[in-house]
């Protein structure tokens, strides 16, 4: 009796630190982790169904609100790394004979020697981990995928089996997979920014729609892209609400740390300290985010005005090792650099 009331006790302890570091990464969709990690936790107690994968999820929002994200931050929560999975872009798949790159050729045809499926047991095998053998399989834009592609996954999402090219069999239930989508965005944005009428007046004392609204919109355009069978094989649709200024914020300061955690893990005993200030951010949040699209472009924004200037100083020999680097904004617009040695502070 001891010996098993310990046991439950260190899963509450690992299931507890599994949820709050997904929920810290993951930014501004508060009940995305009630909805997914439940079916985490079936898996890693050996409880998920037989016969099927451990969870289907389809992620449907406006573009900029985290559903890629999302698979991100589970994978680097389960693995220690978000580069632990497999990602289809369902864009490069829009047709019947692309697929084949997916499953590998059968025999006979042309290139089936040559043809490598993407899908093998060896390659979703590889984006487990000591930490956890659930893999992660990501189809990116589902919606854009050929209809050879949905007929694939109807079996795969049914059996938790998928049929190569070779007739070799992979095995999916140790796998939770994921479609995004952004099927109905033209709808919800509309929702979020209704552009005449009374609806544009009650806007602005609403300017964010309850996230059932949101859903809904999602849903409908949803089952009328997809089959019922097909929809009926999902365990969760999951909407995705637009991020407001305190979560842009919060996704702009865990940017700004990633890069700090690159500088001391890439630079060594040349690292220095980077801080950004308050004016700054503010002017990145506003340049590289926007109610249409979200958090999209604050990454390339930050590569743009934070990075480059910061690469620059660093390839002049300007950064002594241990330094701080002050980024400001000068003129409402110039990057500002300012260096601080170590002999600074000493004196």
């Amino acid at each position: 009796m001891a010996t098993f009331g310990s046991g439950n006790h260190n899963r509450r302890n690992i299931n507890s630190g599994l949820s709050t570091e997904f929920e810290r990464l993951l930014v501004g969709q508060p009940g995305v982790a009630k909805q997914m990690l439940p079916f985490v936790e079936m898996f890693e107690a050996g409880l998920s169904p037989e016969g099927r994968p451990a969870g289907v999820f389809l992620l449907l929002g406006p573009t900029g609100t985290g559903k890629t994200r999302t698979v991100e931050a589970l994978a680097e929560s389960l693995h220690g790394s978000a580069r632990n999975i497999l990602r289809i872009d369902c864009g490069e798949y829009q047709m019947d004979h692309e697929v084949a790159k997916l499953v590998g050729a059968p025999p006979g045809y042309l290139g089936h020697r040559e043809t490598q499926p993407l899908l093998s047991q060896a390659r979703i095998n590889s984006v487990a981990s000591d930490r956890s053998a659930l893999a992660i399989l990501l189809f990116d834009e589902i919606e854009k995928a050929a209809p050879s592609m949905m007929r694939m996954l109807l079996g795969v999402l049914d059996r938790g089996i998928l049929r190569l090219g070779d007739n070799n069999l992979v095995n999916l239930e140790r796998t939770m997979i994921f479609l995004t989508s952004n099927l109905g965005a033209d709808n919800m944005q509309k929702e979020l920014v209704p552009t005449m009428g009374f609806a544009a007046v009650a806007a602005k004392d609403d300017a964010v729609p309850g996230n059932k609204r949101l859903e809904s919109i999602g849903l409908a355009a949803a089952r009328k892209k997809f089959s019922p069978e097909f929809m009926n094989r999902i365990d969760a649709c999951i909407a995705y609400s637009p991020l407001d200024d305190k979560a842009l914020m919060r996704i702009l300061d865990l940017q700004i740390e990633s890069i700090q955690n690159h500088i001391d893990l890439r630079l060594g005993a040349r690292a220095f300290e980077l801080e950004v200030s308050s004016k700054l951010k503010r002017y990145l949040l506003d340049k590289g985010t926007s109610m249409r699209y979200g958090a999209r472009e604050l990454k390339r924004t930050i590569q743009r005005m934070v990075l480059q200037p910061l690469a620059g100083v660093i390839n002049n020999g300007q950064v002594p090792p241990g330094s701080l680097v002050d980024m400001d904004l000068k003129n409402g617009e110039k990057i500002l650099i300012r260096i601080h040695s170590n002999d600074e502070e000493d004196d």
